[in-house]
């Protein structure tokens, strides 16, 4: 057999050809979605966003930083309720459908209750786009100290991830990460909300360093779910599984240097904050 007929017969042997070959596995409850069947709508949002990071803060280094003050408290609670959503959307649809916690199939079932949960990981997926909004606003806001590798590895990988599980396993063991970062979400906004109304709220504001906690916490569950999905044979794609656990560690590493400098050895929060919107809530610690 000629090397082109091996490579007909066999797409692994050509991107174009594995791409066609992983379609044929894509979940048929989502197929027409929105900024589903093609990864281009994730790729060109991926590089515009990056684009913007890059060419933002020098379109806004000689102007005067935008007040964004009467803006961010609607956005912040908007992105609160719709993370509660969708929480509350995964929760009720998994404990309809009796969902194990440790490993899941996805058994592309049409059953309500299981496109009750299809939909909510589609608005999971969607929330990353919107979530961009946290880097434009500090980029208006001229905060470019918060542009951190950390901060846009975050919302630019997020968002290209999900779309691989929309597209290939949208129930199913899927939906505990989705339900738990959607929860951590709704305390996360709720936060910047009450910090984007003003300084006088920063009383009211010392539980920002237990919500670092709960992040490493989840990643940290999330990676041992995954390493123990392979040594059970979990029956879930065994890509996902590692793809998870290598995903995990990296936010492990990352947010774990970020606690590490920002509480425990003393350095300005400023520098190592994420995703905080209104940085003027927060005061800084001494050296």
């Amino acid at each position: 057999m000629t090397s082109t007929n091996i490579s007909e017969s066999i797409p692994f042997y050509d991107v174009f050809g594995y791409y066609e070959w992983t379609l044929t596995l894509a979940d048929p409850r989502t197929k027409g979605w929105p900024m589903v069947d093609s990864p281009m709508p994730t790729l060109i949002g991926v590089c515009i966003y990056l684009f913007i990071v890059w060419i933002g803060p020098r379109i806004m280094r000689d102007r005067k930083p935008f007040d964004l003050t009467t803006f961010l408290v609607p956005y912040n609670l908007a992105m609160a309720l719709l993370n509660l959503y969708i929480c509350l959307q995964l929760f009720v649809g998994s404990t309809m459908r009796r969902y194990s916690y440790i490993c899941e199939p996805c058994r592309q079932s049409f059953h309500p209750a299981e496109l009750r949960i299809v939909d909510a990981v589609w608005w999971y997926y969607f929330s990353k786009v919107l979530e961009f909004s946290d880097t434009f606003f500090f980029i208006l806001r001229k905060k470019d100290n918060q542009l951190t590798f950390l901060h846009v590895y975050h919302h630019s990988t997020m968002f290209s991830f999900w779309w691989i599980g929309v597209k290939w396993v949208p129930s199913g063991s899927t939906f505990l990460p989705a339900m738990v970062n959607s929860f951590i979400h709704v305390l996360m906004y709720t936060y910047y909300g009450l910090a984007a109304v003003g300084p006088h709220m920063n009383k009211y504001l010392w539980w920002k360093k237990y919500l670092t906690i709960l992040q490493l916490i989840q990643f940290t569950v999330a990676m041992i779910l995954g390493i123990n999905g392979i040594i059970t044979g979990c029956e879930f794609p065994l890509w996902m599984h590692y793809t998870l656990i290598g995903y995990m560690i990296s936010f492990i590493l990352l947010f774990g240097n970020f606690y590490a400098q920002a509480y425990m050895q003393g350095k300005p929060i400023q520098q190592f904050e994420i995703n905080c919107i209104d940085m003027g809530a927060i005061k800084n610690k001494s050296e």
